[in-house]
């Protein structure tokens, strides 16, 4: 799934930061920037624009972040509106982001791993969207887009795509993780939280085994009770994680 995407902001390094955290997030496509919401409202209503998501700040000379979102709501008309991703300095506003239905609120200034966050949140939506839309002529079926089998992971200032099928086990250390891969010796670090990662992992693929450790099922090679092998490498499994894993452990009695 592609989201098309405008940024709007009056700052233009801040407008050029947004647009470069858009064209390099895969799922995002950048269709248009905006110095002003003026602007922005006018190409929102050419002919045939079709914009998924609206990076958008609020303090603006011309027109508030906050009064273009009233104005979209207002002439929506039962058509669809692009969600709202706020982008600004002032926290004072958040309430009144969520008045108008944001999707997420972005304080500046803010890492590349906080967009991506709520990008994600925006890439959810529309998939659950699409999902609960009701079919009403029947039609043959499409077939399915192939699920995606790797994740981009921020490494230093560029983004690496990594296939599960690569990843040995993750290790979380407070801000950061390390990502053990089968076809390198040293492991990637990156930006990130072990949270994050279980989420966009594949359950039928890794486990969570410990409060620092994902680890990749394909690659165990030997499991005790209280504890996971992967090759040479003995990983604990914690009491908070233990119900899991004996039901995964069954399999191998």
């Amino acid at each position: 799934m592609i989201l098309n995407c405008i940024a709007v902001d009056d700052e233009p390094l801040a407008l050029k930061l947004v647009s470069a955290f858009i064209e390099q997030t895969p799922f995002l496509k950048l269709v248009g920037r905006y110095s002003s919401a003026v602007e922005a409202l006018r190409g929102l209503h050419e002919p045939g624009a079709h914009i998924d998501v609206l990076f958008l700040d609020i303090q603006m000379s011309d027109l508030n972040g906050l009064e273009l979102a009233r104005t979209l709501d207002r002439g929506s008309s039962g058509a669809r509106t692009p969600r709202i991703i706020f982008t600004t300095a002032y926290n004072q506003f958040a309430l009144d982001g969520y008045k108008v239905d944001a999707l997420d609120y972005l304080v500046k200034p803010f890492e590349y791993d906080e967009f991506l966050r709520a990008a994600l949140k925006a890439k959810a939506y529309y998939e659950l969207t699409r999902a609960a839309t009701p079919v009403v002529v029947p039609v043959p079926a499409a077939p399915e887009p192939p699920a995606e089998d790797y994740l981009y992971l921020k490494v230093e200032y560029q983004l690496v795509r990594v296939p599960f099928q690569d990843i040995l086990y993750i290790e979380g250390l407070k801000d950061y993780v390390k990502v053990y891969r089968r076809s390198e010796t040293r492991p990637l670090l990156s930006l990130s939280s072990l949270k994050l990662l279980e989420e966009r992992l594949p359950a039928r693929q890794f486990m969570r085994v410990h409060r620092s450790y994902i680890v990749g099922l394909n690659h165990i090679s030997a499991v005790t009770r209280g504890t996971v092998h992967i090759g040479e490498v003995t990983i604990p499994v914690s009491d908070g994680y233990r119900e899991s894993f004996d039901q995964f452990f069954s399999r191998w009695k």
